[in-house]
């Protein structure tokens, strides 16, 4: 008999210790470094929305990175009242560095997700060829017809006379500059084949003022997100009913779950009582750093 208690208190104990660790704000993880990481987005599987689902993830829990299908990059800020993440680009020219040159596929993002580049962002090239690439002053007619000016590099642009950080540096090293909006990625790697190195600068906004003087450039490609918004998510999420859950989804069958502190998960909501039957069942690792490959497709499963 008393071999029998030990053997199933060691059998508890596995169970128990099988079971994935849980940290604050439940099975998902809230941040990753300084960056907070909230629905839709999540860096355990299972969290988040299956939207962006293996689209990020987190080194060493300190480093919040962008999966694209140019690389991997290192998300340096996110905003979810204005949806963006930040993005640095280390083969990004910035003039905090001695300029060198460098040949390197310029960031771009897979269309079938639901990020996007905003519009904010300002390509800036330097030193190119001018016998392949128009470098000039862009035309009065660009801003009625830009389709026409698709080609045109505009050397007069505002960033380049205002880089940030570092105004007359261009002057200085005797650098030429061009400031380009490109229609699709690949015309940005077009330019960065007869350019010596790019940049990328994003209108961050600072406050209350009246436009435009309520935005400041800085380095960085914004990149922009959709929040999913259903019923299910914002009943997983409500304080005031005590709900208090995180919303997810199944990883095997992309269907809603609300996933609740302690480790168990809801098809509804946190105070509704009914949980599934098998605990974490959402397949939620919490603080395993997984980088399952990067797929260019994603179901768009609604939840």
């Amino acid at each position: 008999m008393e071999m029998r208690l030990h053997l199933h208190a060691l059998a508890i104990l596995l169970v128990v210790s099988a079971r994935p660790t849980s940290v604050a704000g439940g099975l998902c993880r809230d941040s990753c470094g300084d960056v907070p990481v909230r629905y839709p987005l999540g860096i355990d599987d299972g969290c988040g929305s299956p939207y962006y689902r293996n689209m990020l993830t987190c080194a060493d829990n300190t480093t919040l990175r962008l999966r694209t299908p140019s690389g991997t990059y290192p998300v340096s800020g996110a905003d979810y009242a204005d949806p963006h993440l930040v993005v640095t680009d280390p083969s990004m020219w910035t003039c905090a560095r001695p300029f060198t040159s460098v040949h390197a596929a310029p960031f771009s993002l897979d269309t079938s997700t639901r990020f996007s580049l905003s519009p904010r962002n300002d390509h800036l090239f330097f030193n190119c060829d001018e016998e392949r690439v128009i470098v000039a002053p862009r035309p009065a007619i660009c801003d009625r017809y830009p389709d026409r000016c698709d080609s045109a590099c505009d050397s007069a642009g505002y960033l380049c006379r205002n880089l940030p950080g570092c105004r007359g540096a261009l002057e200085e090293g005797n650098m030429s500059c061009c400031a380009y909006r490109p229609r699709a990625a690949e015309s940005l790697r077009a330019m960065l084949r007869h350019c010596e190195a790019y940049t990328t600068v994003y209108w961050r906004a600072v406050g209350d003022k009246f436009p435009p003087y309520d935005q400041v450039p800085d380095y960085g490609v914004r990149v922009d997100f959709e929040i999913p918004v259903t019923t299910r998510c914002l009943q997983c999420q409500d304080r005031r009913r005590g709900a208090n859950g995180t919303c997810g989804f199944d990883p095997a069958t992309r269907d809603f779950v609300c996933i609740c502190d302690g480790g168990r998960n809801s098809t509804t909501d946190c105070a509704d009582g009914r949980v599934t039957g098998h605990g974490a069942s959402a397949g939620v690792v919490a603080g395993a750093n997984c980088e399952p490959p990067l797929k260019t497709s994603l179901a768009l499963s609604i939840i």
